[in-house]
């Protein structure tokens, strides 16, 4: 991904940036509020695996990698496990909050690792949808799955709790929506998500379709004029009120999850019996129905605050109260209520599929 860490690092180095040259050590955001709480400087492994820079079959920071874009490897200091204990809570921290000495556990802390953690599945063999901002899909695996298919299909093996790795693929999620939404409300219309889910409903099926995760859409802006040059340049028609647009990018993104799902089948060498999904965006009850639909398999969405949750679950383990993650999981499932949505309008939306896959141009080699 163009914001992988690597690259930021790398685009500091060709600008120069002053930052560099006075840097001493490297930091991610939840290691450097562990520090502050602490005064410990650690590194935690599934963050570490996004950044692009760990080396998957060392279990280390890339030496090659860092050189190559002119990065000291002193920088980088021991990877904690999720569910370690990373210090004690600092002595100054103790006296301004009236506490006494607090062990401060490094959990999952990259956002999707921790939501992972708190997916409710029951069974060894789970595809999941972290369902946000972002869209994250993909399963979990006790074995790095590095291949062809991996890098043709641009799959991550990020790490995961447990010593575990969530064979993935980024997805857009709600971004587009989220920006069209602030378009509106600079134009002085404000919507608000479940008006929009309403009008979508209105709006007629399969108008038009976009690819979530072409570039025109990856950065900030007005997404509703870059939906219909998408579809001019597609040859579709043009969605012109906020329930067509609305639909549009539902409707899309529920048939690139399918055509994500498939990669992961295949990737994995694994076949799932309905998808998890997880994270903010399954309040959004249509696009869980719609995602249903797409797959033509169960969905299952909850919780909704599963980063929250996955971090208190990784936290539990590290104090004996949950013995492995699949514990921590059975406790999770039989605490909070997991929706069901079970697939129909079969024909119609395998139809879309087909022209979903020839519009955004998504063959399987």
């Amino acid at each position: 991904m163009t914001f992988n860490t690597i690259y930021q690092l790398a685009a500091m180095r060709k600008m120069s940036s002053p930052l560099l040259e006075q840097a001493e050590h490297f930091l991610m955001i939840p290691d450097l509020l562990r520090y502050f709480l602490t005064g410990e400087m650690y590194s935690e492994f599934s963050n570490a695996t996004s950044t692009q820079l760990y080396h998957p079959f060392q279990q280390d920071w890339d030496h090659e990698l860092l050189a190559g874009i002119d990065i000291p490897r002193s920088w980088f200091g021991k990877v904690l496990e999720p569910g370690s204990v990373a210090g004690t809570v600092r002595s100054s921290v103790m006296t301004d909050l009236g506490i006494e000495a607090i062990p401060v556990i490094a959990v999952a802390e990259h956002d999707t690792g921790s939501a992972v953690a708190a997916v409710p599945a029951l069974e060894r063999s789970f595809a999941y949808l972290s369902c946000g901002t972002w869209s994250l899909m993909g399963t979990e695996t006790s074995q790095l799955v590095i291949n062809d298919d991996t890098l043709r299909y641009n799959f991550t093996n990020e790490g995961g709790v447990g010593r575990t790795y969530r064979l993935l693929k980024n997805i857009m999620g709600l971004w587009i929506l989220q920006e069209a939404c602030r378009e509106w409300e600079r134009q002085g219309s404000s919507y608000s998500f479940p008006e929009l889910v309403h009008m979508a409903e209105q709006a007629p099926a399969f108008n038009c379709l976009i690819d979530p995760d072409d570039e025109l859409f990856l950065h900030a802006g007005d997404m509703k004029t870059r939906i219909r040059q998408y579809c001019r340049n597609t040859g579709q028609p043009l969605p012109e009120t906020p329930g067509e647009i609305t639909r549009c990018i539902l409707e899309s993104l529920a048939l690139k999850y399918r055509y994500v799902l498939e990669l992961t089948e295949r990737v994995s060498g694994q076949q799932f019996n309905g998808l998890h999904m997880v994270g903010g965006g399954i309040q959004n009850r249509l696009l869980c129905q719609w995602t249903a639909n797409s797959i033509q398999k169960p969905v299952w969405a909850g919780p909704a605050e599963a980063s929250a949750i996955g971090n208190l679950a990784v936290q539990w383990m590290a104090q004996g109260k949950f013995a492995d993650i699949w514990e921590a999981r059975r406790v999770i499932a039989d605490s909070i209520t997991v929706e069901g949505y079970e697939p129909a309008d079969s024909e119609a939306w395998e139809d879309a599929y087909g022209r979903f896959r020839q519009v955004a141009r998504l063959f399987v080699h």
